[in-house]
């Protein structure tokens, strides 16, 4: 962790993974290292007692400081004393009708035993309470602290001075139920916080960089553009780049959570932290440090967990509140019980009571368990939740908007249609179209020998035809690939079905092909930005949850109603320019609707912006969208309900625990108070104590059934 001693330098690198350094350490030997945040050492604490580090100067955050281990351990030492307190008290040997042997000094035991729980397990909630008050936020800690700080004074008090019954047990367990409830709640804030952790143990600690032809190990630190790497079978990338040489098949699940291995070669790109297969490459340096995709996942996720929902702000208000509540019914009981003439030792009981019953565990567990599941749901799911709030209001929406490209359509120009003429083979077409393409940079050409995939025929004697198409010799024939005008100079007529489909799909803005063997059709391959397989199946799950669907694009009206008709989306906005798209975003919010528009992230900023919740699809390499409050990594539409699902459960889930907390609390207080006592009815403190047991348990157990939450869009 960085040391308030240590100064870190402008620019310097974490020594890991090339991202700018936020942390400072010492080893033993007494060298100074600097790392990012997600490569500081695990416990800095033990080994420099007295230092803060830049979390534990967050003064009002009720967690800072804190970890996993320490609640762990503080709640099995509080667990152990707990015990004979519990077992001496007078009370419940009374109530359940048992009594253990007595030895000198039993009488001493729950004072010393609860003294000792207070000052080790309860001084975690005091020095967060002290926290919160020096930030002027009073909140769950501040209660808490009032709470403890109330049983254990009081019961010191009936020990030496005053007439009463003593609280330490209440105090033991009260202090246990808070230790093993923070502790719940650190251990999932830590499960959502894994996936950065994940993240960034994707990358290796060196890389092999070829000096004059030779690998030499380094450091991802010392790595520039333009480097070359040598990237052997079963090894991590350890950077973005270009294959210069070699060709594998790379797992890059952990980074857009496409399950199969992706195959690559010369030209394509790679992203750093996947995993190389058989393959030997050579990859050369594109970007280091902090431009790398996968630092640009790590900085979404981090912004994610930063990130509170409104249900979240209205806990934290809620326990803000609370806590003068909680003081002003105690004042007020204490005022109206001595007014009636009660004994003093009733008044303080009274006052006590309502303090402690007061303490708001449940409701500090209710929001942040949710949050935390559902944070890791979504991340396993591929989604990248930059923004809660937006993440919560996609629970209300009744539209959604597409951009066509990119989004509903793949984005890439590819053979959608194959009309053979009468009696030709659709393989033969292909294969004769593909042969004559197959030396061709044109994205017509590349589209064909796409789908054609492997070529079983060679062309000869291959030459372009300025302006109209391409003509090559395969064995004993001419082959001629070119548009509609070709047939019209050469005075081919098209047989009337090939005829109709030429007008079919020019209509509907697609390119045409037409293929010629020895001045006879072959017949047409038509060509377009194909529509995602998937598209068809989120606009159907879309429409089964009430949700309206949406299309914007720029290409003409008849491009756009093509591919409008067949995923059956009705409200269609065409020849829409980029500038643009967030009119149409205002004109759909004019009814109320709230939008969730889709796009890629670049030239849909705007309309991703107006919307109530902006969607980024396209992330697996452009992670770098600031325009959008969810991302989704595996640039799957069907993500888009699970979005939807996901908020709506989440939602659920917060307002169940709410209830259950505030519940407790709503009824707890007034009986506490005592506003019953005329029907004989006042709330002993041991039984408020385990009310607020059983609450918290309820709501910690209702959290953890978000987890068996199931997309109805299964894939």
């Amino acid at each position: 962790m960085a040391h308030e001693s240590i100064t870190i330098p402008t620019g310097t690198k974490c020594e890991k993974c090339g991202m700018l350094a936020t942390h400072a350490f010492c080893d033993a030997q007494g060298i100074t290292h600097f790392v990012c945040e997600h490569h500081q050492p695990i416990e800095p604490a033990a080994t420099h007692p007295g230092k803060h580090t830049s979390h534990e100067r967050e003064s009002h955050n009720k967690h800072s400081g804190h970890s996993v281990n320490m609640f762990r351990d503080r709640f099995w030492i509080t667990l152990i004393l707990t015990i004979p307190v519990i077992l001496y008290a007078e009370s419940l040997q009374t109530l359940l009708g048992f009594s253990l042997p007595t030895f000198p000094g039993s009488d001493w035991l729950a004072p010393i035993l609860g003294t000792f729980i207070f000052f080790y397990g309860g001084i975690v909630f005091l020095r967060s309470a002290w926290g919160e008050l020096k930030a002027r936020q009073p909140g769950m800690m501040t209660l808490i602290a009032i709470a403890i700080t109330a049983a254990y004074t009081y019961s010191i008090a009936t020990t030496f001075i005053l007439e009463g019954s003593e609280f330490y047990w209440e105090l033991s367990t009260l202090i246990l139920v808070m230790l093993l409830g923070h502790w719940i709640e650190m251990q999932s804030v830590s499960a959502a916080g894994s996936a950065l952790d994940e993240l960034a143990k994707l990358l290796p600690d060196t890389a092999e960089r070829l000096e004059n032809g030779e690998p030499k190990k380094v450091l991802l630190s010392e790595l520039r553009v333009g480097d070359r790497l040598l990237i052997r079978p079963g090894a991590k990338v350890p950077t973005d780049g270009r294959i210069l040489e070699g060709e594998s098949n790379l797992n890059e699940s952990m980074v857009t959570g496409e399950s199969k291995p992706v195959k690559k070669g010369v030209g394509n790109e790679v992203i750093g932290g996947t995993l190389n297969g058989n393959g030997v490459l050579t990859i050369e340096v594109l970007k280091v440090g902090e431009a790398t995709a996968l630092a640009g996942i790590m900085r979404l996720v981090a912004e994610a967990q930063r990130s509170k929902s409104r249900t979240q702000l209205l806990a934290d208000r809620a326990a803000f509140y609370l806590t003068f509540i909680a003081i002003f019914a105690s004042i007020g009981a204490s005022i109206g019980w001595l007014a009636a003439g009660a004994a003093t030792a009733f008044v303080l009981e009274r006052a006590v009571s309502v303090l402690v019953i007061a303490c708001p565990h449940a409701l500090g567990l209710a929001v942040p368990l949710v949050v935390s599941i559902s944070s890791r749901i979504a991340t396993q799911g591929g989604l990248l939740i930059r923004d809660r709030k937006q993440f919560e209001a996609a629970r209300n929406v009744n539209v959604v908007l597409f951009d066509k490209t990119g989004t509903l359509t793949t984005g890439q120009f590819g053979v959608s249609d194959i009309w053979p003429a009468a009696k030709v083979p659709a393989t033969e077409l292909l294969e004769l179209t593909a042969a004559v393409e197959a030396t061709s940079e044109h994205p017509i050409a590349q589209a064909i020998l796409k789908r054609a995939g492997s070529i079983g025929k060679k062309a000869t004697n291959v030459e372009a035809l300025a302006g109209r198409g391409i003509r090559g010799q395969v064995g004993q024939a001419e082959i001629i690939i070119g548009g509609p005008q070709l047939i019209k100079e050469r005075g081919i007529q098209l047989e009337a079905t090939l005829q109709q489909q030429m007008k079919t799909d020019q209509a509907a803005g697609k390119t045409v092909v037409v293929a010629l063997k020895n001045n006879q059709p072959l017949g047409l391959l038509a060509l377009a930005d194909l529509i995602r397989p998937e598209s068809k199946s989120v606009v159907s799950s879309l429409h089964k949850l009430g949700v309206r669907v949406a299309m914007v694009t720029g290409d003409a009206n008849d491009v756009a109603q093509t591919v409008a008709k067949e995923l059956g989306i009705k409200e269609v906005f065409a020849e829409v320019l980029p500038e643009h798209k967030d009119q149409k975003v205002r004109e759909l919010q004019k009814d109320g609707s709230t939008i969730l528009m889709v796009g890629d992230g670049v030239n849909d900023a705007p309309a991703l912006a107006r919307a109530n919740v902006g969607v980024a699809i396209g992330a697996g390499t452009d992670v770098a969208i600031e325009s959008a409050g969810i991302i989704l990594i595996k640039s799957d539409p069907r993500d888009i309900v699970k979005i939807i699902e996901l908020a709506r459960a989440t939602y659920r889930k917060m307002i169940e625990n709410l209830i259950w907390a505030t519940g407790y609390n709503v009824i707890a207080i007034p009986l506490a108070a005592g506003v019953l006592a005329g029907q004989g009815i006042i709330l002993p403190l041991w039984l408020g104590a385990l009310f607020m047991s059983a609450s918290t348990v309820i709501v910690a157990i209702n959290a953890q059934l978000l987890r068996r939450v199931r997309f109805s869009d299964n894939k």
